[in-house]
């Protein structure tokens, strides 16, 4: 018997408990039947009319999708959620024969610690050879996980050996993944990065018959909730995307990305917004915002109380933010070169409009990488100081310990990344979300699974989720290389490996002042990898680690009184020594970084001329946030 276990063989171990759950399950469903008759024949043939016209509604949704979906013209790819683009399934599978799952010894372990479990488990219940009576507690169950925090998990021995069970299997998957013998460290994080990604899907919290709160609700509702949930479905399944939140519960311009302002220049890459001052002076170097051109701009203008680009304007500073353009066609041959440009030609521009020497900045994830590279072409030509201060939020420029983003970027995947973009020219923005989605897979896929299609719940209005889904294309010519040169060869730290518009690149000659944030949290940045950037600026440096993650790490105001952040003024080598010397401090980080800036240079000037977008002989294209930032 080989040791190398075939990918199925994991699937199947969970396939078969949830098959005898079912069974268990459906006989559960058959006693409904004489209780309903026993409340009357009446209301009997009511609740049998209903359940069956439950069913042939379900029928029908999904014929008529089907037939919807026949009428599409030939090879097009008619949703995302009913295709696997790329065969990242197939890569998926190809990375876990590496699961020892055939071993003889494993499965006697699996095999021997199951039947632990299960008669530890039913003896909580008084039953079987270690039937005892509950404790004044209630049961005790010696796994615990918040998917199954509801106590209709433990209120019957059926569901709590369900749940207990699974998590069983899921932990001794991932121990073999951790200790599988590869040979390749990154081979190894794919390994586990595969075994949790197919360990969460198979939850039985994702199946009707094996989920407490889903019988429950059924019944309740008398099948209404799987009708809505098939509903949601198919509309996600038409529109290639899971949907978070309520689509027509936000509305730019109105209760996100209203931060009143004009539109000031527009390029084929980018529209400039420049936000109306609500003070009566401001600070004379101008705040340029370069966010990534992954996600929309409107990350740092969520709802009023949110909004990073409100509050900064509200401490007397004249902000500008770049909204980029979601690829489409017509940008097939735009690359990184073209993103640099459009930097340095909006820091010329608001320059050149405000009449100053120079202005703030600050890139925010890949913009932020982009940042640096511009700041490194800048000082290659003497023109350094048309830069006051840099601010990186969550970016990275030296890749080597980038994270779990690393596991998507092998030959193999980037070979199908290229087949997916060939006709087009650019990478449908609906890939990099899944991509995302996937690393914080309970949270943002499976838990919405549940709930919108198990449970039939209305979506709720939660505006960072909604840009969450709001989502831009990328170009592809870009992105290959971006992906290649940087994640993979990691070439930016290498003094004049890369080049921008005929310059080369060595981050080692960046002087201007810079403040670096990390999220502690961050699994997108990690703040160890964040931290690399300090090691590569010749000029002072700050840096600041913000609590949670890569978004509510950086997206977290004062008002809201969350969270905290880590300062360290002594001398600090590496990331460790930052933390051991650290001090902590509640609350947000904004005001600190407005301090920092402030330092900078605090000379202040009156509102007036162009100060004031679209005044007096004042030309502006449209009021923010723009067409860019709605295109589709």
């Amino acid at each position: 018997m080989t040791d190398k276990s075939n990918p199925a063989d994991l699937a199947g171990m969970f396939t078969g408990l949830f098959q005898q759950q079912a069974e268990l399950a459906q006989q559960m469903f058959g006693q409904l039947a004489p209780a309903t008759a026993a409340a009357g024949e009446d209301e009997a043939v009511g609740d049998l009319a209903q359940w069956a016209s439950v069913a042939q509604r379900l029928q029908a949704l999904w014929l008529d999708f089907q037939r919807e979906q026949a009428s599409q013209a030939a090879g097009k790819l008619p949703s995302l959620l009913l295709a696997d683009p790329g065969n990242f399934t197939g890569i998926m599978q190809s990375w876990l024969k590496a699961l020892p799952l055939s071993s003889p010894e494993t499965q006697k372990r699996m095999w021997e610690e199951s039947m632990a479990l299960w008669e530890g488990v039913l003896g909580q219940y008084g039953i079987g050879p270690r039937a005892h009576e509950k404790g004044a507690g209630g049961v005790e169950l010696p796994r615990k996980d918040r998917r199954f925090a509801d106590s209709k998990w433990r209120d019957q021995p059926f569901y709590a050996l369900v749940h207990q069970t699974y998590l069983l299997l899921a932990e001794q998957i991932m121990a073999m993944a951790e200790n599988a013998e590869t040979g390749d460290p990154a081979r190894t994080e794919q390994l586990k990065f595969a075994a949790r990604t197919l360990v969460e899907a198979l939850s039985p919290a994702h199946f009707p018959m094996t989920n407490p709160l889903v019988v429950e609700k059924t019944m309740a509702t008398r099948g209404e909730n799987l009708v809505k949930g098939m509903e949601h479905l198919l509309a996600d399944m038409r529109r290639g995307q899971l949907t978070h939140v309520d689509p027509a519960a936000f509305r730019l311009g109105e209760n996100i990305a209203s931060t009143p302002g004009k539109v000031v220049k527009q390029t084929p890459l980018y529209q400039l917004v420049q936000y109306s001052p609500t003070t009566e002076s401001v600070l004379e170097v101008p705040l340029v915002i370069f966010p990534p051109w992954i996600n929309r701009f409107y990350i740092l203008d969520l709802s009023p109380e949110k909004s990073f680009i409100r509050w900064a304007v509200e401490q007397g500073i004249t902000v500008f933010v770049v909204s980029w353009k979601s690829a489409d066609e017509s940008m097939k041959d735009v690359v990184w070169d073209d993103y640099i440009r459009a930097q340095i030609d909006a820091i010329d521009t608001v320059r050149e409009r405000l009449g100053v020497k120079s202005v703030h900045t600050i890139g925010y994830c890949v913009a932020g990488t982009t940042l640096a590279a511009t700041l490194a072409v800048l000082a290659r030509r003497g023109e350094a100081d048309k830069v006051k201060s840099a601010t990186f939020f969550t970016a990275q420029v030296d890749f080597e310990k980038s994270g779990e983003l690393k596991v998507f970027i092998d030959d193999q995947q980037l070979d199908a990344l290229a087949k997916l973009s060939a006709q087009t020219g650019y990478l449908d923005g609906r890939y990099m979300a899944a991509t995302f989605n996937l690393l914080r897979g309970n949270d943002l896929i499976w838990n919405y699974v549940v709930k919108n299609y198990l449970l039939g719940e209305d979506y709720p209005a939660f505006d960072l989720l909604h840009w969450n889904g709001d989502v831009t294309n990328l170009p592809a010519k870009w992105h290959m290389s971006y992906l290649k040169d940087l994640y993979r060869d990691n070439k930016l730290v290498v003094p004049d490996a890369l080049s921008a518009d005929g310059t080369p690149i060595d981050l080692t000659r960046i002087e201007t002042p810079a403040y670096v944030q990390a999220g502690r949290e961050d699994h997108i940045a990690p703040a160890a990898s964040v931290w690399r950037l300090t090691r590569h600026l010749r000029g002072p440096w700050t840096f600041l680690l913000a609590g949670s993650g890569h978004i509510a790490g950086v997206v977290n105001p004062p008002s809201a009184k969350k969270y905290q952040y880590w300062t360290n003024e002594g001398p600090a080598e590496t990331f460790d020594d930052f933390v051991q010397g650290a001090s902590e401090t509640p609350g947000s980080w904004w005001p600190h970084w407005l301090g920092w800036l402030r330092r900078q240079y605090q000379a202040e000037v009156p509102v007036k001329g162009k100060r004031r977008p679209g005044g007096k002989g004042d030309t502006v294209l449209e009021d923010a946030p723009g067409t860019y930032v709605k295109s589709r």
